[in-house]
């Protein structure tokens, strides 16, 4: 028995190198615990890095803007922070944390916005419970420069603000970065419609979400069901004749992928129709999915379209990576981890 536990726990460990073999662990290269400006009140142009801020209020991050002299407020107020990152970090994956806010949030770096949670009056619906993890795209970061974070919130009632919960940046080192980054916003809409694979669709007016990110957290409190994601990209010239993998993170639950309208992976079988969907722990399956070199339209802009059935709880594009690796730099990675394992 004791033998059996022994190679259990090594199989453990060889399957969680493998499902995490793609960076290394994270670490915390920016602690943004402690004093930031605060101003209740809302205003668009407080997302700016060049807004003057010398006038707020102070306040103790991670703590509820009622503990820190603001007692009832319930409402909209911002906070700001500067930061700066080294140019170090200028390859590695960056995910900034804020804990847990209460209801709704905004972020932005430099004046862009990189994520939320939750939803704003007048659709408003709380995110309180959710852990705000975002990444940061590098080339929104000024290195070993003064960088600037905005948040802005809404709490509806009871405490309000970054209230519990780490706050900093974290950054994992990425020894088989993308050549496309596909993270960071997409176009999201809920319900089924097969014509939306279509390159040519116009999406304009859909949802943006957040990839990686659960859909709840972001579009829909507790959407169950079918949904589509799109995103257009372009790809070099140079890449012409050459094959790469599309990874396409974790899924909740089932998804179909589609590339300039042709099937190009799936996972799990999809049904037109939801109650002959069957569903079997896909969830914890990363999407690794082999093009053909005809697959890509190099020179031009491309088109991804991903069909999802969520099943029950968490749903959506959940978790990275979620990007596009040349086939040979891939295959030679994995190789060279197989002879380290």
């Amino acid at each position: 028995m004791r033998l059996i536990i022994i190679i259990s726990l090594i199989c453990f460990a060889s399957f969680a190198a493998y499902s995490n073999g793609f960076e290394d662990p994270k670490k915390i290269v920016v602690n943004l615990s402690g004093t930031w400006k605060f101003m209740i009140g809302d205003n668009k142009d407080w997302a700016s890095a060049k807004h003057n801020v010398a006038d707020w209020e102070e306040v103790l991050v991670p703590s509820s803007w009622e503990n820190q002299g603001f007692p009832g407020y319930d409402g909209y107020a911002w906070y700001r922070k500067d930061f700066t990152l080294s140019g170090e970090f200028k390859n590695a994956t960056l995910e900034l944390s804020l804990g847990y806010i209460d209801d709704v949030d905004e972020v932005f770096i430099n004046g862009v916005k990189i994520g939320h949670k939750g939803s704003f009056p007048p659709v408003y619906w709380t995110a309180y419970n959710a852990e705000r993890r975002y990444l940061i795209p590098s080339e929104l970061i000024k290195f070993d420069q003064t960088n600037t974070i905005a948040v802005r919130v809404y709490d509806a009632q009871q405490d309000g603000g970054i209230v519990h919960g780490q706050v900093g940046i974290f950054a994992k080192v990425n020894p088989l970065p993308y050549d496309i980054s596909l993270e960071g916003y997409w176009k999201f809409k809920p319900g089924d419609d097969k014509t939306w694979l279509q390159p040519t669709f116009n999406d304009a007016g859909w949802n943006k979400i957040m990839v990686p990110g659960s859909w709840e957290d972001q579009v829909s409190k507790s959407y169950d069901g079918y949904g589509w994601y799109r995103r257009q990209f372009k790809v070099d010239a140079s890449a012409a004749g050459k094959r790469f993998v599309l990874l396409v993170g974790k899924i909740d639950d089932l998804d179909e992928v589609y590339l300039n309208g042709k099937l190009v992976g799936h996972t799990g079988i999809m049904s037109d129709f939801p109650y002959k969907n069957a569903t079997n722990n896909e969830y914890r399956s990363e999407r690794i999915y082999y093009l053909n070199a005809e697959d890509l339209k190099s020179g031009q802009l491309n088109t991804i379209a991903v069909r999802v059935y969520d099943a029950g709880g968490g749903g959506g594009i959940y978790e990275g990576p979620v990007g596009l690796i040349e086939l040979k730099r891939f295959v030679g990675y994995w190789r060279e981890k197989k002879k380290q394992w």
